[in-house]
């Protein structure tokens, strides 16, 4: 685990012998937590890659826990760049917190990285405090990532003249290697069958079991070798598209491949509910979730979280729900309210599943 920069020195072996690296555990929202092994050179060419695509190296707020590669991520970058990390308080994200915190950084270009919720959170602040949305604005970039974000969320940060940039990647990856859909240098994107599969110079060493033993019968079917090279199937969906604004193809991510579930012998996706629920007015963040059933096998149930002071019906989150998806998605329990989450900020769909099956 890394908790300071002496800890992210010892990882990157800075200074002394080479870097042992680090063991990261995943967040394990959406099933077991896995722990996963970094090594050194990985987590350098991760640091690299990222300052390379974001303009250089510079100085870091670090607002996620140090337990999670995100969090993590942040040490080690700044190690690479030499700079100290301002560090936000422990306890509530709060948006004026986040924005006293940016004031105290002196770096010629400075970053963050954020999970959604947060997001939301400074956008809200944003609305009521001019300082917020000052000061968030200063920052060359803020990297966000761990989950999908709503469209309306990116449009409203972007339209207060903050520079978001948004990442997709995983632990096993050494968090963020896809930025705004480009690959970072050093990093390869394939779709086998649909599946997103990422190679380079940031893939894990492996899992390991609790006892420190390597896990060889999760890394082999994790990782797996193509045309001499090795590749980590992601279990996401996704595509290629073209886009004027980058020379080449962008990946789109359509989809967790374990998150489509089969109802009453109709394929449900408790990603696709969740997009569409995010389209609905006054919605700031919902989760998804599947229960068994003995009828249909299994069926959706969904977590609502609103806007501070807005009331959203059930009744205007199913109809959008069944005019997108069809009846079948409508789930079978809505519960509105403040959402479970672990603590990197990521809505915990065990969690719901569990207070709702209680």
């Amino acid at each position: 685990m890394m908790s300071s920069l002496d800890d992210a020195r010892r990882a990157l072996g800075v200074p002394g012998a080479p870097g042992t690296g680090v063991l990261i555990e995943t967040s394990g929202t959406t099933g077991e937590a896995k722990r996963v092994r970094l090594s050194s050179g990985a987590l350098r060419a991760s640091a690299e890659a990222s300052h390379a695509r974001l303009g250089g190296p510079g100085q870091w707020l670090l607002a996620l826990p140090t337990t999670y590669i995100a969090g993590a991520n942040v040490l080690v970058r700044s190690v690479i760049a030499g700079t100290e990390p301002v560090v936000m308080p422990a306890g509530h994200f709060t948006a004026r917190d986040f924005a006293d915190c940016v004031a105290l950084m002196t770096g010629a270009r400075r970053y963050s990285s954020l999970v959604p919720v947060q997001l939301a959170r400074l956008v809200e602040g944003a609305q009521y405090d001019d300082a917020v949305r000052s000061s968030v604005a200063t920052l060359d970039a803020i990297l966000v990532g761990g989950q999908a974000s709503g469209d309306q969320l990116l449009a409203r940060a972007r339209e207060l003249g903050w520079k978001i940039v948004v990442t997709y990647g995983a632990t096993e990856t050494c968090g963020g290697v896809v930025y705004d859909g480009a690959p970072l240098d050093g990093s390869k994107v394939r779709i086998i069958s649909g599946e997103i599969w990422i190679g380079g110079s940031t893939l894990a060493v492996g899992y390991e079991r609790a006892d420190g033993s390597p896990d060889t019968a999760q890394t082999q079917a994790r990782f797996t070798e193509l045309d001499g090279e090795r590749w980590y199937r992601t279990d996401d969906a996704g595509e290629f598209e073209v886009s004027g604004a980058f020379a080449g193809e962008l990946v789109r991510v359509t989809g967790r491949r374990d998150r489509v579930i089969i109802s009453g012998g109709i394929k449900v996706s408790l990603l696709g509910i969740e997009a569409v629920v995010r389209t609905v007015p006054g919605v700031a963040d919902c989760v998804a979730a599947a229960i068994p059933n003995e009828e249909w096998g299994q069926r959706p149930i969904l977590g609502v979280e609103c806007d501070p002071g807005v009331v959203v019906s059930r009744r205007d989150v199913e109809r959008a729900i069944e005019t997108a998806l069809g009846h079948v998605s409508v789930p079978d329990v809505i519960v509105f309210g403040s959402l479970p989450r672990n603590e990197n900020g990521k809505p915990d769909t065990r969690a719901l599943t569990a207070s709702i099956r209680r």
